[in-house]
């Protein structure tokens, strides 16, 4: 068959599959290469002359409080939901311009968005489909129903993706500590050897011997453990998770065993023709979230503190403010500042520093975005270096972060860098560098992940950076940095809280007893760019949490919310109730403690662990609850798996697929938390969540007799 019939037969059968002359993927024009948009610097006008929009951050946090008490529909949108001052001066320069950006295009998503799909009700697994359900056709062709295909959905397209993202991570930070051990010249370095050598020993290890051998020792077993067969019980569950926890999961055959090996049992069982059991897909979910917590989140927290510096609270800085003109900026975007950190390391020297004045720059910085930027923000070992400048922003605001036309060198591994980027790194005259062959973009240079050769890679992105910054001089580029800038309190963390507090839960669990704070919540994950949200939601709901007296502990994108809304500030004080400002005041705290990225989320289950073992209670007894009042993907849906397979009751919003199943969601909502589970609720209204979260502590605070 020549060339032109193998065309020619795919054209016919595509006509066949779809019903038309024509795919649709034939009339799309627009893609994301660089390469096919050669005459953007012509084609793009951008207008920097409008003022900024407030003189002070005093101004923008007085209006933030006003401007949240709106309705925040899809009128206005999107400067109704976005209440991050910089984004929102960023968003008009861009949209006037014509680019694409995140928030046009959820609005140019909205009229063509599937129902099915929305309710889980659409499958693609097999070459039957796709299938979809409703009333008058009940069933797949395969014969499954709709409980089935959402369960199935719920655990294949969210679960299984997740899980293996934060496994994936964990694996990454072994490999890297390993290569500290092994290769000195890397220009790694174990910084907290107390730290390693206390979960060594936990780990069985023979936690005296010489610290480089150890940390080898140590990479190995979770390496190991990730990499066992799944009917072989995890080691690092069994070290690490709670006692009584691990009775309830092995008694209800939750207990996992190696992660990647228990992804690959669970898609297994998403097959076509397998597993048509739904309340099994949803156990399986919780199953793989307690590998998600253990051989991810919660190693892969501990190992990069072993490498970075354990948290440590400080005052910091964040926005696009801190962007120079004159400066040579940095970006460091995603969830694994495994690289980053070395790159902070050289541009902290003064050779590095000096290299940059020779290009003609005041000097080096670079910033986090993103987790990535809160894990670096928070770690000792990273924010107190010269060459270190603090973390820009949220994953909605990278576009608009590019667009300042200041950002010389945006380096980026792991999730949240969105596909866009090529566009506007070649408008602005950004250098593109993918850190990790995970994850790569059109006409984007990637460096393989190397730890052993970590040094080398660092110097080779700086030398990128240099290049860029000269280039940007020699263009003379209009630039603009829209000038805000929070202070914020960060660093928060078991070990710091616990420093804090006299080096015991005591004190917290005593203020906790006497009421003057009723309970915990969590407020982690990401922003979505839905109407309502963009920020505007976890803001609403953490005001309302305060003033009833309800601490909160932010990681992910959360994390900037707090930080541009000024929640962060111990100034915050004053908007919590009388017995929660008491405790904030005489500490010098804000109301929201900022545990970092999302995947700090380990951190925050080990702070809840040590809680409970000084009250000698389950976990699922605390007075807790956990929030992702703006999820956005697969590891958010793992992560609340692991929240109800510690027993608490976590809420999600947007509501996920779930709602095509009465059955999936009686179960996750209900059934879950009769076997001794945690449970999920689904509520977008932040008044309303608000007080679902004061009621689920009351009760927590009842049972355990605070009341």
């Amino acid at each position: 068959m020549s060339d032109k019939d193998i065309k020619s037969s795919y054209e016919e059968s595509a006509k066949r599959m779809s019903g038309g002359t024509e795919t649709l993927g034939s009339k799309v024009k627009d893609t994301n290469d660089p390469n096919e948009h050669n005459d953007l610097h012509e084609k793009i006008k951008v207008n920097y002359n409008n003022s900024p929009d407030f003189s002070s951050m005093e101004e923008v946090h007085k209006w933030q409080r006003e401007h949240v008490k709106k309705e925040q529909g899809k009128n206005g949108y999107p400067l109704n939901v976005i209440i991050d001052p910089a984004m929102r001066e960023m968003y008009k320069v861009v949209h006037d311009a014509g680019l694409t950006n995140v928030f046009d295009r959820f609005s140019q998503q909205q009229p063509i968005q599937c129902k099915f799909c929305i309710e889980g009700l659409s499958c693609q697994l097999c070459a039957n489909g796709p299938c979809r359900i409703n009333e008058k056709v009940p069933r797949g062709t395969c014969g499954v129903d709709a409980h089935t295909m959402v369960a199935r959905n719920f655990m294949y397209r969210h679960v299984t993706i997740g899980t293996s993202a934060n496994i994936f991570h964990c694996h990454q930070a072994a490999r890297t500590l390993k290569a500290a051990g092994e290769h000195p010249e890397s220009g790694l370095k174990i910084r907290d050897a107390e730290k390693l050598k206390k979960y060594a020993d936990m780990a069985g290890l023979d936690a005296n011997k010489p610290i480089e051998k150890l940390a080898i020792e140590f990479a190995d077993w979770v390496m190991d453990d990730i990499h066992s067969p799944y009917h072989i019980p995890s080691k690092t569950v069994e070290a690490f998770a709670p006692t009584k926890r691990k009775e309830l999961w092995r008694q209800l055959g939750l207990f996992p065993g190696g992660g990647y090996s228990e992804v690959a049992y669970a898609q297994t069982r998403c097959m076509t023709n397998f597993t048509s059991d739904p309340v099994e897909f949803l156990l399986n979910s919780v199953r793989l979230g307690i590998a998600n917590e253990y051989q991810g989140l919660f190693l892969l927290d501990i190992i990069q503190e072993i490498l970075m510096g354990t948290q440590e609270i400080a005052k910091k800085k964040q926005n696009m403010g801190l962007l120079k003109e004159n400066m040579i900026n940095v970006v460091t975007n995603g969830h694994m500042p495994l690289l980053a950190h070395v790159a902070i390391d050289l541009a902290s020297t003064d050779e590095w520093q000096q290299k940059a004045k020779a290009a003609g720059a005041e000097g080096i910085q670079i910033l986090g975005h993103v987790c990535e930027g809160q894990q670096l923000i928070n770690y000792e070992g990273t924010h107190n270096q010269k060459g270190y400048g603090g973390q820009e922003g949220e994953w909605l605001s990278q576009e608009y972060l590019l667009a300042t036309g200041v950002i010389d060198l945006f380096m980026f591994d792991y999730n949240c860098t969105v596909a866009t980027m090529p566009i506007f790194a070649k408008r602005f005259g950004t250098k593109l560098l993918s850190t990790h062959p995970v994850i790569k973009l059109q006409g984007t240079e990637t460096l393989d992940f190397v730890p052993e050769k970590m040094k080398e890679q660092a110097e080779k992105a700086l030398d990128k950076a240099l290049e860029a910054f000269k280039q940007r001089k020699s263009e003379n580029r209009k630039v603009y940095i829209p000038p805000y800038v929070s202070e914020c309190t960060v660093g928060f963390s078991t070990e710091s809280v616990k420093k804090a507090l006299g080096g015991s839960f005591k004190p917290l669990i005593e203020q906790i007893a006497n009421g003057n704070i009723r309970g915990i919540a969590t407020i982690v994950g990401c922003t979505t760019a839905r109407y309502d949200q963009g920020g505007s939601n976890i803001f609403k709901i953490t005001q309302g949490l305060i003033k009833n007296n309800i601490i909160v502990l932010s990681g992910g994108c959360t994390s900037s919310v707090m930080e541009y809304t000024g929640l962060t500030n111990p100034k915050a004080a004053d908007e919590c109730g009388e017995g929660l400002k008491a405790v904030c005041k005489s500490l010098g705290i804000p109301p929201v403690l900022s545990y970092g990225a999302c995947v700090d989320i380990g951190k925050m289950t080990h702070t809840a662990k040590e809680i409970a073992d000084e009250l000698n209670v389950d976990t699922n007894k605390l007075p807790l609850v956990i929030g992702a009042p703006e999820y956005l993907e697969q590891k958010a849906v793992a992560d609340a798996c692991t929240a109800v397979a510690l027993g608490w009751l976590v809420h999600v919003a947007p509501v996920p697929s779930i709602t095509g199943s009465d059955v999936v969601v009686k179960t996750l909502t209900e059934t879950t938390e009769t076997l001794g589970l945690g449970k999920v609720v689904v509520e977008m209204d932040a008044e309303k969540t608000v007080q679902i979260y004061v009621d689920h502590i009351e009760k927590k605070r009842k049972e355990l007799g605070l009341n």
